[in-house]
């Protein structure tokens, strides 16, 4: 599986928002991931579609645009608008009733799609939709802040998946991600990290996505033997 370290940019200095998207893609970041949140389905507000755009100006770096927001549907095209065929939309499986048809909105719009799930959500929410997307995101702290402890009963339900999922199905974990957990976030199956304050708080962009790198894939690799 290949290993993929997404700048979770509710970190980032937001005063300097391009500057620092700019540091992590020279640092040699994968994705970069943009949490979106409407203040409902999570108590916190961030980033829109016009945060979206100015970060799509200042990167040739896939958006990874996770979508902590109710009603889903009815702003994927605000988002599509602002992006392109690399980006992944991320909504939320407990934002609505009717997933498969969110999914297929956002690849009308000729963007990959993803689904997302809280650490307390059951497994066979997403069971059917494993071969409809093109990611899966797992929090691995209740969503709405950053800087929260890594859940690691999560890991079980992740493994779980894995074990079901297509082979080429990208798993992506967010919540807490560090050197001290992304080791078992990767041997439980995830390919994909969201790190926020693991990459942002440091001084060395460069030398934090790569000790993040290292260890995800020494242990992705023992899942893979196992």
């Amino acid at each position: 599986m290949q290993i993929k370290i997404a700048a979770s940019i509710l970190a980032a200095d937001p005063t300097q928002l391009g500057n620092e998207i700019e540091k992590v893609e020279r640092a040699g970041i994968d994705l970069i991931h943009v949490d979106v949140m409407d203040g409902h389905f999570v108590p916190n507000l961030t980033m829109g579609p016009f945060i979206v755009e100015g970060v799509k100006k200042n990167t040739s770096i896939p958006l990874d645009i996770h979508l902590m927001i109710e009603n889903p549907e009815k702003y994927i095209e605000s988002f599509t608008r602002k992006t392109g065929k690399d980006d992944i939309i991320t909504f939320h499986i407990e934002t609505t009733d009717d997933p498969l048809s969110v999914i297929n909105l956002i690849k009308s719009q000729g963007l990959k799609a993803g689904v997302a799930m809280n650490p307390d959500t059951d497994a066979q929410t997403v069971k059917k939709l494993l071969k409809s997307i093109d990611m899966l995101l797992i929090m691995t702290v209740h969503p709405g802040f950053a800087g929260q402890s890594f859940i690691k009963d999560v890991c079980s339900k992740l493994k779980k998946l894995r074990e079901i999922a297509p082979e080429n199905l990208d798993i992506e974990v967010d919540g807490g991600i560090k050197p001290e957990t992304i080791s078992e976030a990767a041997s439980a199956g995830a390919n994909v990290f969201a790190a926020a304050t693991s990459i942002f708080a440091k001084s060395d962009y460069k030398e934090a996505i790569k000790e993040l790198r290292q260890i995800a894939q020494e242990n992705c690799n023992l899942f893979v033997k196992n």
